[in-house]
């Protein structure tokens, strides 16, 4: 392996990924196609529309509204989060490949437009889309070095491989009850 090879790329601001570590879990995911983690939250109201969301062991995760949707504006919104989630999930896919192919990602920007009218189903709840119409993802790669083309290839590759991406792209079953 060459000294290039073993370098682990720094994106933006973050700390370096574990590149031997990045190849194991590629070993792992190889060796196992198949399988399926459950991922768990636990969503707990604490007045208003401010939630505490507790995942793993970690601090809670605050969601709320801004005071224009009747909330205190403590936390980014529930929409706000998920667009939250999905950046989260491209840069990680990023920067997994960056390292993989030693490159540098510095930024990723997100924004998307939803209708709000049906406010929670009390409001204009006429027929119309709910959620998102729009999303836009750019993202911005500087990679010495690196063609437009690769990077654009890159982008693409990602985007397919985005496990929160695949969820805003197509139907995923949904089951809600009390």
């Amino acid at each position: 392996m060459t000294a290039v090879a073993q370098k682990t790329a720094l994106t933006g601001c973050l700390a370096p990924i574990d590149r031997g570590g990045l190849e194991q879990l590629i070993a792992n995911g190889k060796a196992n196609p198949k399988v399926i983690k459950t991922l768990k939250c636990k969503t707990v109201a604490e007045g208003k529309f401010r939630h505490a969301n507790y995942i793993r062991n970690l601090a809670p995760y605050i969601v709320d509204e801004p005071p224009g949707l009747l909330g205190d504006d403590t936390a980014p919104n529930p929409s706000e989060a998920s667009l939250a989630a999905l950046g989260s999930c491209l840069a990680v896919g990023l920067h997994a490949n960056a390292v993989h192919r030693g490159w540098i990602v510095n930024k990723l920007e997100l924004e998307g437009d939803l209708n709000i009218t049906a406010v929670w189903g009390t409001g204009d709840v006429s027929e119309k889309p709910v959620g998102f119409t729009d999303v836009r993802v750019k993202v911005d790669m500087e990679c010495d070095g690196v063609p437009q083309a690769e990077i654009d290839a890159l982008v693409a590759h990602v985007k397919k491989w985005s496990p929160v991406a695949n969820t805003f792209t197509r139907p995923v079953n949904l089951e809600v009850s009390a």
